[in-house]
């Protein structure tokens, strides 16, 4: 048995965030004990906190969906930092959690909530015509919808599309057969209200048909859109169109941008991986 959290993140409501599943101790265990149970978990991620390998981190952890497993992914690392945390793991800076992962390590800020620094995009600039008529035939709707897109991939692949309001995006049915391992995040603004703009995290590829709040997702369109289409700080919102009341702070501090939000445990207790 091994101790175990289900964490509500980006969201002070109960079950209106995006949970992701947290394996204690998980040193130990296989490849396939790890994707077994993120399979059965059937969340968006599954994560497996480790000793770290890197001295200048407070932990390791490895992040997979139900079908593949990711170098970086932003709700996962503010629920593993909130549960690493609340199990009373104390980071060796005060203040600051060093998170190791496949994409290396990140930086998460305690404070009013827990903030990650956005890691470095592996992928930007403009995207191709030959894509972009891809993404209209995905999201189905019109060349002349799309206000700007561009690559914002920090690990999950992410694709961003800006349209020209909030209403815009919560109108969109997309066209699943047509996005060809596509993941593509769309964004638009909002005027007026307590939320800067709505988002939408479209990844079949990842194994889960639409996310309900994307922290990747949201730091790739801080490094994009914050300080120009969207104000320097900002609140997103995520996961209306599926029932959920996300919630994701971002801000621009120079040239580094933070994205911050709720967390809370929801279930806490022990898993049995069959070992």
């Amino acid at each position: 048995m091994r101790p175990f959290r289900q964490v509500d993140v980006f969201s002070h409501l109960p079950m209106l965030g995006n949970p992701v599943a947290v394996v204690h101790d998980a040193d130990g265990l296989t490849d396939e004990q790890m994707r077994a149970f993120a399979r059965w978990t059937n969340l968006s991620e599954t994560t497996f906190l480790l000793a770290p390998t890197d001295p200048a981190a407070d932990y390791r952890v490895r992040i997979l969906t139900p079908d593949v497993e990711l170098p970086f992914a932003g709700h996962p690392t503010l629920g593993t930092a909130h549960a690493w945390l609340e199990a009373g793991g104390v980071p060796a800076t005060d203040g600051v959690v060093v998170q190791e992962c496949a994409a290396g390590l990140v930086t998460v800020r305690r404070g009013e909530r827990l903030a990650f620094e956005a890691p470095p995009l592996v992928r930007s600039g403009p995207v191709s015509e030959e894509d972009l008529d891809r993404i209209v035939r995905a999201l189905r709707i019109g060349r002349d919808d799309v206000l700007d897109s561009a690559w914002i991939d920090n690990g999950p692949g992410w694709v961003g599309v800006l349209l020209e309001s909030a209403e815009a995006v919560l109108a969109l049915e997309p066209a699943w057969h047509e996005f060809g391992g596509m993941d593509i995040g769309v964004v638009g603004p909002r005027d007026g209200g307590d939320t800067a703009c709505e988002v939408r995290a479209m990844c079949p590829a990842l194994g889960v048909t639409e996310d309900p709040v994307t922290g990747s997702l949201n730091a790739g369109v801080g490094q994009w859109l914050a300080g120009g289409a969207l104000p320097s700080a900002y609140v997103a919102a995520q996961g209306t169109a599926m029932g959920r009341a996300g919630r994701v702070h971002v801000s621009r501090e120079g040239d580094a941008v933070w994205v911050a939000g709720d967390t809370v445990s929801r279930i806490v207790g022990e898993v049995d991986l069959g070992d």
